[in-house]
């Protein structure tokens, strides 16, 4: 079990009490809201690395799906108009050469919350 030492008052937190919320790798994240919520496809890619490496990744989708969350990248998944989108590219012309920053990290989508969100895939 992880724990955080909340050195302002020089105590220790055990993470399970936490709400998951709380310790979210985004939060640490300044801006966030302008991250997770871009129509940008470099923003995009930012956010999904951001949520690959992120503890409660499952917690989040669960919570988007149960929530019909209609825009955004929850638990590493991008939602438009309330689909889960697997491709997004920028708009126009695709490049000859593939820009660094448009390579989109897949994210897996953990095995108990496929079947759902199959149902809300594009």
């Amino acid at each position: 079990m992880q724990t955080l030492v909340d050195t302002n008052i020089h105590t220790t937190i055990s993470v399970g009490d936490l709400p998951w919320e709380d310790i979210a790798a985004c939060r640490a994240v300044p801006n966030a809201a302008d991250l997770f919520f871009s129509e940008d496809i470099g923003d995009i890619a930012a956010a999904k690395r951001v949520c690959a490496d992120c503890s409660v990744l499952a917690e989040c989708l669960e919570g988007a799906l149960d929530r019909r969350e209609l825009f955004g990248v929850w638990g590493g998944q991008l939602f438009i108009n309330g689909k889960m989108l697997t491709v997004k590219r920028r708009r126009g012309r695709p490049p000859k050469v593939a820009r660094p920053e448009d390579q989109m990290p897949v994210v897996p989508i953990p095995v108990h919350l496929q079947a759902t969100a199959q149902k809300r895939s594009a």
